[in-house]
């Protein structure tokens, strides 16, 4: 049984007339009718427990944006249900609205739509489906909670998208509209054409203009069918906000932007999460299925709130990519965990792949070394600046060994990473 304010209501305006009467008959007679009322509502309200309800719409819905769930309540009683339904969601799911108003006639079914703007990455069940049914008075009535399974995977946000049609017309101009006319390591013949005035000698083709009356150049293009392995850091340091959101969800954002771009050029991209295990991995997708089949991996990650494994991450790449290939890790630059857990497997790393490491940089950390009001903010000064030297230090110790840095804030990160993609590209250095 349920009260609702209705019955409150009566029960206030009756003990306001028994205190106007001042009479012990009256406020048992108040008193009954408001009983009588609410086993009236009760007996006479539709049944709850015989309802069917079921869920459709949605299953994925990027992060912050607008998804809808229908759900359906059948009525096979012979007693029309009036009354209130709340279709349960976790708080995060961003469910609205909240409760909704019914009427559902005996024999019939209603159906009634919510829609959920997801605050949080993840898997997000629906829960159960409260049913408040009504009698004719409004005071009291039946309620029960009825399962209706359902799940949406609320994916990344994938904001950097706006940046795809840019980096995809700079990957059609290396491969498309100015052909490369030197012979670099890693370009693919693309076709001949006659000897012009500045071209490289190197570059003649001299078997074919043996068989023409012109001297003839090969010219070359950026390689296709090269393989990048993405390796996102899931552990402690990914927790941390940055511009208001955790340094993961801007990694993943600009690994998602590398592997769009990545595909479309032809290349090979796998995916790997690790921190001190592996804890996601998608090898092999078709280049079609990229995107949906990363979107899905990350969209149930989190940062675990331990050390990374860096041993463990080289070990998961090495057997992962048997033959050389590029190698892009989602880190951070903390100076301690790169010493002493990344920088002794560099050399074994970078014998076999080309490395090239991406981190979220604090725009704050910048704002901070740059205060001078008062003695407080020049403490807070001198830790930034601590800081960015840290910073500096490592990535140079890494540069000398090869490895290429991109260090840069959530916005700009991943078209950043996706410009060092495309200038190694061009390079012939995949």
């Amino acid at each position: 049984m349920a009260l609702t304010g209705r019955a409150a209501i009566a029960a206030l305006v009756g003990t306001l007339a028994t205190l106007a009467f001042r009479d012990v008959a009256a406020l048992l007679t108040v008193d009954g009718l408001i009983l009588l009322g609410i086993v009236a509502d009760c007996v006479l309200a539709a049944g709850v427990r015989q309802l069917r309800v079921a869920r459709a719409g949605d299953t994925r819905i990027l992060l912050g944006q607008q998804g809808t769930v229908t759900l359906t309540i059948a009525n096979p009683g012979r007693r029309p249900l009036r009354g209130v339904v709340r279709d349960g969601w976790p708080p995060s799911a961003g469910a609205r609205p909240g409760r909704s108003r019914v009427f559902i006639p005996a024999g019939g079914q209603v159906t009634m739509s919510t829609t959920l703007i997801p605050e949080r990455r993840g898997d997000r069940p629906g829960g159960l489906v409260t049913v408040r049914s009504l009698g004719p008075l409004r005071l009291a009535g039946r309620q029960g909670s009825l399962r209706a399974p359902w799940s949406v995977r609320v994916l990344p946000s994938f904001l950097s998208r706006r940046h795809l049609p840019e980096k995809l017309a700079q990957l059609r101009q290396l491969d498309g509209q100015h052909r490369s006319m030197v012979r670099g390591q890693g370009t693919e013949f693309d076709s001949l054409r006659e000897y012009v005035v500045g071209d490289d000698v190197r570059s003649i083709d001299w078997r074919s203009s043996a068989r023409r009356t012109d001297v003839m150049v090969r010219t070359w293009r950026p390689e296709r069918d090269r393989r990048i392995v993405i390796v996102l850091d899931t552990g402690r340091t990914s927790a941390g906000r940055v511009a208001g959101i955790p340094r993961l969800d801007a990694s993943m954002d600009a690994a998602l932007l590398l592997a769009a771009l990545a595909s479309r050029a032809g290349d090979r991209v796998d995916l790997l999460a690790v921190d001190r295990q592996v804890r996601a991995r998608v090898i092999g997708a078709g280049r079609g299925d990229v995107l949906a089949a990363f979107t899905g991996a990350m969209a149930i990650l989190d940062a675990e709130l331990t050390e990374p494994d860096y041993g463990l991450m080289a070990s998961a790449v090495l057997a992962t990519a048997r033959q050389r290939c590029l190698v892009v890790l989602l880190t951070d630059l903390n100076p301690a965990a790169l010493a002493e857990g990344l920088l002794p497997r560099i050399a074994l790393l970078a014998a076999r792949h080309r490395l090239l490491i991406g981190a979220v940089a604090d725009p704050r950390v910048a704002q901070m070394a740059a205060a001078r009001g008062d003695a407080e903010a020049v403490y807070e000064a001198g830790a930034a600046a601590q800081a960015q030297a840290g910073r500096a230090a490592i990535s140079a110790r890494l540069r000398r060994r090869g490895v290429e840095i991109v260090d840069a804030p959530p916005d700009r990160l991943p078209p950043a990473l996706a410009d060092a993609y495309l200038r190694l590209k061009a390079a012939g250095q995949l």
